[in-house]
């Protein structure tokens, strides 16, 4: 009698560690579907994001002082210097004009050689 209990204990411990595992194991298969439109999206989410300021670029400070200064400052430099980038910061209690937004140091140092030529006062910042 003893045995035939043993057997069975036995047979059903062999039975749980191979045969109920399997039966709680999931397979699925997952399949997206993607409106087309989406990528799109994504495109322009990336492009618009490249062009928004980061921390650790380069900017070139022309003008700081007072506002109406900064803007006469703001407006001859957007006149000479059509494709730089340029924009009033205010820091208390001055107004700043900062102009480029450049990735590497040399590309601004080379942009601040042209511009000292009209503004000597101009300086390098690493924007933070």
């Amino acid at each position: 009698m003893r045995n035939l209990a043993l057997k069975n204990i036995l047979s059903l411990t062999i039975f749980s560690l191979f045969f109920i595992p399997k039966s709680f194991s999931q397979e699925t298969k997952t399949t997206v579907e993607q409106d087309p439109r989406f990528e799109k999206l994504l495109k322009q989410k990336r492009q618009i994001n490249s062009e928004i300021n980061i921390d650790g670029n380069y900017k070139i400070q022309i003008f700081y002082g007072e506002k109406e200064s900064a803007k006469r400052n703001l407006i001859s430099f957007k006149r000479e210097f059509k494709e730089i980038e340029a924009t009033i910061l205010y820091t208390n209690p001055t107004y700043k004009v900062w102009v480029g937004n450049y990735k590497l140091r040399i590309h601004a140092e080379k942009n601040l050689a042209e511009i000292k030529k009209k503004y000597p006062t101009a300086l390098l910042i690493k924007s933070s």
